[in-house]
């Protein structure tokens, strides 16, 4: 069965060996305070920071999920004002979360369309403390546009800006020193099982983290703390940090994985108009590069879907508004070339 759902998605095929390996060492039964694991977990961060080109003075942790960094960020940070802008299901979710704990006076939600880009400049003068973002939006295959980062920064210079990354990080080289928060579930371009997600803190939102008083599971400032002893503050998901070392190791550098993923999306467009499908969002501006979203009519979806299945291709459903009147189609890293062509030779049909 080749995989094509955004999320949970396809794995690396060399994932078995690893598993095998953690079995055969005694890694998935390992002690997460021994010296065993931090020197495990320090060589992760070494490997993690130079294939990403994260820069040497952000922490890098690992918490269970993105839903988690949703709600660890608002409790953690604790912001007077915090600014969401959002286009998608994904986007509106974390307002939504940030907003029952943080409450709505200091929750600010700037939706905008589709086809659109979001006006940053528009809400200077609500002054926000905290910018919250979505990379790439997985139900409706949007991406921000290149100068995005550059553009909040320059309209919000003392806030912390924080990035939903999911569909993103480990498949687009990202701009880290653009924002202070990043984070990513590994289920998509991570190519892992999920159950894990990493999160990404600049020295003036480690700073905010630290500075501020909270008590609750898996604090961010309680997480830095232990990440400076490369440990952490829970139990961790052990096999996943393996997993996530070991293909990190086997992995090309990020700008290497861009340039195939960019080459692929660019072949997947051209396949998809040439052969009669439609995406979904149409300003090339914004498209997203790992997430191929392809619209038609409820029933011709529905088909398409079981063909595919019955043909050993699993295809992402539609998503929130587009559930019914889209399929998506992943363009992750672990995707293998024999399965792009048995999906390309199937839509062809």
């Amino acid at each position: 069965m080749y995989t094509f759902s955004p999320g949970p998605s396809a794995v690396h095929a060399q994932l078995p060996q690893y598993f095998q390996e953690a079995f055969d060492t005694g890694i998935l039964s390992m002690n997460h305070r021994s010296p065993e694991f931090i020197a495990m977990n320090k060589e992760l961060q070494e490997v993690i920071r130079c294939k990403l080109e994260i820069p040497a003075d952000y922490v890098v942790m690992f918490s269970s999920s993105a839903t988690e960094c949703w709600e660890n960020i608002a409790q953690s940070i604790q912001p007077q004002r915090s600014l969401h802008f959002y286009n998608g299901a994904f986007g509106e979710k974390w307002a939504s979360y940030h907003e029952q704990i943080c409450g709505e006076e200091r929750t600010l939600k700037a939706p905008y369309e589709v086809e659109e880009m979001p006006d940053f400049e528009a809400y200077k003068s609500e002054k926000p403390d905290l910018v919250c973002l979505t990379h790439n939006e997985t139900s409706n295959a949007t991406q921000l546009p290149e100068n995005s980062l550059h553009l909040v920064r320059r309209h919000y210079p003392e806030a912390l800006i924080a990035l939903d990354a999911t569909s993103s990080m480990a498949g687009l080289r990202l701009p880290f020193n653009q924002a202070d928060i990043w984070y990513a579930s590994v289920q998509k371009c991570f190519g892992l099982p999920a159950g894990m997600s990493v999160i990404i803190l600049s020295p003036k939102a480690q700073e905010r983290a630290l500075a501020t008083a909270n008590s609750h599971y898996n604090a961010l400032g309680s997480m830095i703390k232990q990440a400076e002893k490369f440990q952490t503050t829970h139990t961790p998901n052990v096999s996943n940090i393996y997993l996530l070392l070991r293909t990190l190791q086997d992995s090309e550098h990020i700008a290497v994985t861009d340039d195939r993923l960019h080459a692929q999306w660019l072949q997947w467009k051209n396949f998809l108009s040439e052969n009669g499908y439609e995406l979904l969002v149409k300003n090339e501006l914004i498209q997203s590069k790992t997430v191929l979203a392809i619209k038609g009519q409820p029933e011709e979806i529905r088909e398409i879907k079981a063909k595919a299945k019955a043909a050993g291709i699993l295809l992402g459903n539609g998503y929130g508004a587009w559930k019914d009147s889209s399929f998506r189609i992943a363009n992750f890293p672990a995707i293998p070339l024999t399965g792009i062509q048995a999906l390309q030779q199937f839509l062809s049909k």
